[in-house]
């Protein structure tokens, strides 16, 4: 009997280990064409931001060379600059640096930019460069030079050792210290650097438009971990004991609490994060795999209106959208006094098959949400229309706040209309009769953000 057993089990027993062997393989494989594709991203995200700051520091250097008579000139010179240094931001923040202090490097860059858009956009004949300024390109040009130095030095070492980027985000998110890493060296070595610029002299309306998020922001006094577990367990309407409250950077700005669910319907469970002055929810996520799509539009975006007004988000209206895997990410602005506030924003992700609230990112609202007198526009709706181009069919107008490229709080007057074979939203300056920004809106995002 034993024998014919083993007859029978043994082929069995070798064609599962074999698929188990197989199965194993290509799970690695797949590991290991993520992890490639992740460092290669990285790696691109490197080379380009080295080769964009050697480009800043050779447009700073063309800049500087045209004749001060030639305000033309410095003016392609000056765009050329702000987007090259936006370009170099955008590389950076592709890099795995968030847990890095990197932010003097980024202030810098953000200032340059800054500095270089406004002095582009002003009419240059009649309010030429001074002194100060043209002293401040100066030293741009020689600080720019430094920094293409030495991340050309890390980029010779990235090449010669074969270093991996991949490593560098292992050893942040292990926070040991000290963190032992070539790369990691090499950026602080150059923040270090950085924050000693200060041969730079940057106006007040420069240096307001770059502002880092931290908890001294916000208003109220610090909250307890096991406030926190109260809030999060009122918020989930579940049972306070099962939660798990972890404290995150304490004695920094940017100390908050990380709160996490077990759920037996999802194996991430749910997670959360909170703020420690006056406790407020940053963001949580509760995601799922989502099937299929049940809700159409409207009743996700109605679904999604509830959820906020049941949790004190009062007086939102939506203003974008987007769908994903059989869900929907709509983004909410708060409507007072009939003002749009773009800078107030609720982003609520909704499963399209039943309409759960899988998510929730109110980072905006929670640092942006304050009151604000705002002054009514010296235009009048119908010279702000004038503006618009002439064959725009104008279906809808709004007042709206808005941050524009300078980063600066405008009021402006809405206008949604087609033009073109598509749908734009235009939003004009109530004040000076500038176009602030246009967007052009999707199908599905017409039909979402009509009330």
């Amino acid at each position: 009997m034993y024998k014919r057993l083993s007859i029978v089990m043994f082929p069995v027993l070798l064609v599962a280990l074999i698929g188990a062997g197989v199965w194993g393989y290509l799970e690695h494989q797949e590991k290991n064409a993520i992890l490639i594709k992740a460092e290669n991203q990285y790696q691109r995200a490197f080379h380009d931001l080295s080769f964009h700051v050697d480009k800043l520091q050779s447009e700073l250097g063309n800049t500087l060379a045209y004749n001060t008579a030639s305000q033309d000139s410095y003016r392609k010179g000056l765009v050329n600059v702000w987007r090259i240094t936006n370009q170099a931001q955008s590389e950076i923040n592709q890099l795995p640096l968030s847990l890095l202090p990197f932010n003097k490097t980024e202030e810098f860059l953000a200032n340059m930019a800054n500095f270089s858009y406004r002095a582009a956009t002003r009419d240059l004949n009649k309010q030429p460069l001074s002194e100060e300024e043209l002293s401040n390109l100066n030293a741009l040009y020689s600080h720019a030079s430094e920094i293409s130095t030495d991340l050309r030095a890390m980029q010779t070492k990235v090449m010669q050792n074969n270093l991996r980027w991949m490593d560098v985000e292992t050893a942040l998110a292990t926070q040991k210290e000290p963190l032992d890493n070539t790369i990691i060296d090499g950026f602080q070595t150059v923040d270090k650097k950085v924050a000693e610029y200060s041969d730079v002299k940057w106006s007040p309306s420069v240096l307001s438009a770059f502002q880092t998020r931290d908890m001294n922001m916000l208003s109220g006094s610090d909250v307890t971990a096991e406030e926190i577990r109260q809030k999060a367990a009122k918020f989930l309407n579940t049972d306070a004991a099962s939660l798990q409250v972890v404290e995150n950077g304490a004695g920094t700005e940017y100390h908050s609490f990380s709160v996490s669910a077990p759920r037996s319907d999802r194996p991430d469970g749910v997670h959360m994060d909170y703020s420690t002055k006056g406790g407020q929810l940053l963001w949580f996520s509760a995601s799922r795999d989502v099937p299929e799509k049940k809700l159409d539009l409207r009743r996700a975006r109605d679904t999604a209106a509830e959820f906020l007004d049941g949790h004190d988000y009062k007086n939102m209206t939506a203003v974008s959208y987007d769908e994903y895997s059989n869900t929907a990410n709509i983004t909410f602005a708060s409507r007072s006094n009939d003002v749009i506030n773009y800078l107030d924003k609720v982003a609520v992700k909704v499963a399209m098959d039943n309409g759960e609230i899988l998510g929730m990112q109110a980072n905006d609202y929670v640092f942006d949400h304050k009151e604000r007198q705002l002054q009514a526009p010296k235009l009048k709706a119908e010279e702000a229309r004038k503006v618009l181009n002439p064959n725009m069919k104008v279906d809808s107008e709004a007042m709206a706040l808005i941050r524009n490229d300078l980063r600066e709080e405008v009021l402006c007057y809405q206008y949604t209309g087609r033009i073109n074979g598509g749908v734009y939203r235009v939003y004009i300056n109530g004040d000076t009769g500038v176009e602030e920004k246009i967007e052009r809106l999707g199908k599905d995002e017409q039909q979402v953000t009509q009330t």
